[in-house]
């Protein structure tokens, strides 16, 4: 064969190839090898050379083309009637997964000091006093109680988590002191309670982490921050939960009632407190004693850093016949049951099982905001994790599609409306917002909950607020039952953090104190 039909064979070869290795730098390279080898051994090495180039090729188109789009599973069509939510609700999902990471998360060279959740792969977030899932996180100072911090992780694989615990101001900054002086022992170490999930269609492993224990203990009240991080990565946190450490030196009476102010008459709830110094020496507590006031366990809408309006007798009054001491009383919260999937309970329309997934359609829900109050027992805002179908809720619930519809003739102009509470950690971001629909004439959401009793309101955040606004489609009576704490912060003049020096909880019905 001729050198020229050699280089016209080279030519249809390499070019019937090309679309196969997609990179034309390889043309030259099988030139350069032919001028020395026989045709036999170049058919040889090219085509060895090509297995080896699909080899790498495939799994790069893998890597790049993954097919994933965030967390959430794409659900079959499950009836003509329905395609239009679903449809709205996967774009849902897909614009969640990629807002995601980077609302609510503060990453400034700093850990974020906030209820954060920054992995969305991150689930079912709950910080309690042990014994009582409902309660806030708060514990005495060397009083021998326990957090309980749990959280799911869904994945086909675990990974390891570490965790610390930084101490913080009255304001939420850090402040400023030393690990070894506000803690006892190591500052930070794995969590080592792993489980993975059984008999789910979504895969993924629940962690427990009990603390103080016999790791690390606390040596000073005041604001707290835990943050849960990947091993080898403390300046990436993927969760970061508050907490509260208190000695508990002085007594905090608390009640709300009616506003006596008539704008706030029928849609608020006006509170009172005394806070009793006896039993803790302070230094000029007008000055130095703060306090704030947590509707439901909410910091987005606390009031905080409230000064005492009278003193005398050892006694701080904060009664101030003014709007800073005046919530909005708000609604009962919605509320749902998921913990089946064999049957439907109250405001559940439809469950279908979309392989490997299932799917909860909740029916549309009204618009409450000019309804006359009605009263039922609620969580206040909380969930509670159970399943009809296992044993252990930690690890037997399964993960659901919810799809939340919110009918409205009209989009609410000049922000963003969303499904909240413990639901989202209290927090706004992709996960919880609701997209409206024109054509259906509604608001659309959907969310990965894992099964369990749940409470949730619909809020509307406005641009460039931090503070969303419950009242459009949910009302504000002044009946309604809630729960608040106060919290007592102290300054000491001669130390260099803020103590917390006492802690209060009320209900609005009076039906318990804590």
């Amino acid at each position: 064969m001729s050198s020229v039909n050699k280089l016209t064979l080279i030519a249809n070869v390499l070019n019937s190839s090309r679309q196969l290795i997609k990179n034309a730098k390889y043309d030259n390279i099988f030139c350069t090898i032919f001028v020395h080898i026989s045709l036999k051994q170049y058919m040889m090495i090219r085509t060895l050379t090509f297995v080896i180039l699909i080899g790498i090729y495939q799994p790069l188109e893998l890597i790049h083309n993954p097919g994933w789009h965030g967390l959430q599973p794409r659900t079959a069509l499950a009836g003509r009637a329905r395609r239009s939510q679903i449809r709205a609700s996967e774009k849902n999902q897909i614009r969640a997964s990629e807002e995601f990471d980077t609302s609510e998360v503060q990453r400034q060279g700093d850990l974020s000091l906030a209820n954060s959740i920054s992995d969305r792969r991150i689930k079912t977030v709950q910080l309690y006093k042990e014994g009582w899932n409902f309660s806030f996180p708060v514990i005495k100072l060397n009083g021998g109680e326990r957090l309980i911090l749990q959280f799911d992780l869904i994945d086909n694989s675990s990974e390891t988590y570490y965790y610390t615990f930084i101490h913080c101001d009255k304001d939420w900054n850090r402040s400023g002191i030393l690990p070894g002086e506000y803690a006892e022992g190591f500052p930070d170490n794995p969590i080592e309670d792993v489980k993975p999930s059984f008999n789910t269609t979504v895969r993924y492993f629940h962690y427990t982490l009990p603390f103080p224990n016999d790791r690390i203990s606390f040596l000073l009240s005041g604001n707290y921050i835990i943050a849960v991080y990947p091993y080898g990565e403390p300046d990436k946190p993927v969760l970061t939960q508050r907490f509260i450490v208190s000695e508990e030196r002085v007594k905090t009476d608390f009640r709300a009632y009616r506003p006596v102010i008539t704008a706030f008459n029928n849609t608020g709830q006006q509170f009172e407190f005394t806070v009793k110094l006896t039993g803790a020496p302070v230094t000029d507590p007008m000055r130095n004693i703060y306090c704030s006031v947590l509707q439901n366990g909410r910091w987005d809408n606390a009031k905080m850093n409230l000064k005492p309006d009278f003193t005398g007798n050892n006694e701080l009054k904060f009664n101030a016949m003014t709007e800073k001491n005046i919530f909005a009383g708000g609604n009962e919260f919605r509320y749902f049951d998921i913990k089946s999937i064999r049957y439907k309970t109250e405001f559940v329309r439809i469950i279908d099982y979309s392989p490997p997934y299932y799917n909860v359609y909740l029916a549309p829900s009204e618009n409450r905001e000019f309804k006359p109050y009605f009263f039922w027992q609620d969580f206040n805002g909380k969930f509670y994790i159970a399943s009809d179908e296992g044993r252990e809720p930690e690890t037997d619930a399964d993960y659901l599609n919810v799809y939340f519809t919110l009918p409205s003739k009209y989009m609410v102009a000049g922000g963003s409306m969303y499904v909240s509470g413990a639901i989202n950690n209290w927090s706004f971001n992709g996960n919880n917002l609701m997209v409206y629909n024109q054509q259906d004439g509604q608001y659309e959401c959907s969310m990965l909950l894992k099964q369990g009793w749940y409470n949730y309101e619909y809020v509307f955040l406005k641009e460039g607020d931090t503070q969303g606004i419950a009242t459009l489609f949910e009302g504000s009576h002044y009946e309604t039952e809630n729960d608040y704490f106060v919290l007592v912060y102290y300054r000491n003049p001669y130390e260099r953090y803020d103590r917390v020096i006492g802690t209060a909880a009320a209900n609005t019905n009076n039906r318990f104190n804590y």
